[in-house]
């Protein structure tokens, strides 16, 4: 079983990764780790808005 880190870029989008690889430009880890399944349950559950940051922000400003 390969195992994966989970990571989040600038805009709050999140993936999968195998851990142990280096992990690319403009993505960081998250601290979670586990099987794929794993991961992706856990992004199932936190990433509950997938607009991107900048869009959300945008929006919101138009709000106030």
């Amino acid at each position: 079983m390969t195992p994966y880190t989970v990571v989040v870029n600038d805009e709050e989008q999140y993936s999968i990764w195998p851990a142990g690889r280096e992990v690319p430009a403009g993505w960081r880890e998250s601290g979670v780790r586990g099987s794929k399944d794993e991961c992706l349950a856990h992004i199932e559950e936190v990433w509950t808005d997938m607009r991107p940051l900048s869009l959300r922000q945008r929006m919101e400003s138009r709000d106030v």
